[in-house]
């Protein structure tokens, strides 16, 4: 069957035409009750540039959440497919930088030394949070996995250990590239960016004004 896309347009003489460029095809376009909605779906269409996602759910807090869980993962795919690279998740990135920077701090005899040395210490924080909420052991596994980066850093012939990270699931420690659990490298780099740039910008606070609330006038009233 033809399905018209197009409203019809005038010609040059003021008549009303129809152009055939302006038909699409679709195999069955039918009218479906969903819900308390009747909704129009066209089905099989030749040339698919958009698609219809109908989400059920027990109620109105089951479909935001399961909205919000969509748009994130959809999200996490743009993401990806722009920056056209991905890294090792469950806590890779922050356990190897943290390693990293440890290291660094140790070359400098300033005091910056102390400031990296912070600032590699509050990366664990990703790991120990991610153990926790998991229900596992967030020390042992931390520990585990900065030995893992560290000997991946410092070994040539074991640079394939840099993709460990946590299997919470098992609550182990595994090649999350190999299994699957990767993340956006454009979205790690701008979460660190951006909590670094907040974290500069309490610290530059230096003074706080608090407004007490008047006393005669509690009084009064």
């Amino acid at each position: 069957m033809l399905l018209l896309k197009v409203s019809t347009f005038a010609d040059m003489e003021g008549e009303e035409t129809f152009d055939s460029s302006f038909l699409g095809y679709a195999d069955e376009v039918v009218e479906e009750r969903i819900a308390d909605d009747d909704v129009i779906l066209a089905k099989g269409t030749k040339n698919t540039s958009a698609v219809s996602l109908i989400l059920r759910g027990a109620n109105d807090y089951m479909l935001d959440e399961m909205d919000r869980s969509l748009h994130d993962a959809l999200s996490i795919v743009k993401r990806t497919l722009e920056s056209n690279m991905v890294v090792a998740g469950g806590g890779a990135v922050e356990a190897a930088l943290s390693v990293y920077l440890e290291y660094l701090a140790t070359t400098l005899g300033s005091r910056e030394q102390l400031a990296i040395a912070e600032f590699a210490e509050s990366l664990l924080i990703i790991p120990k949070v991610l153990a926790v909420n998991a229900s596992k052991d967030a020390t042992e596994l931390v520990a585990k996995l900065r030995a893992y980066h560290h000997t991946a850093q410092t070994k040539a012939d074991k640079q394939h250990l840099s993709s460990m990270g946590l299997d919470l699931t098992k609550g182990t420690i595994r090649n999350n590239l190999e299994a699957g659990v990767i993340e956006p490298a454009m979205s790690k780099v701008k979460i660190i960016q951006f909590a670094t740039e907040a974290a500069i910008t309490i610290l530059r606070i230096d003074d706080m004004i608090k407004l007490f609330k008047d006393e005669q006038q509690n009084e009064e009233d």
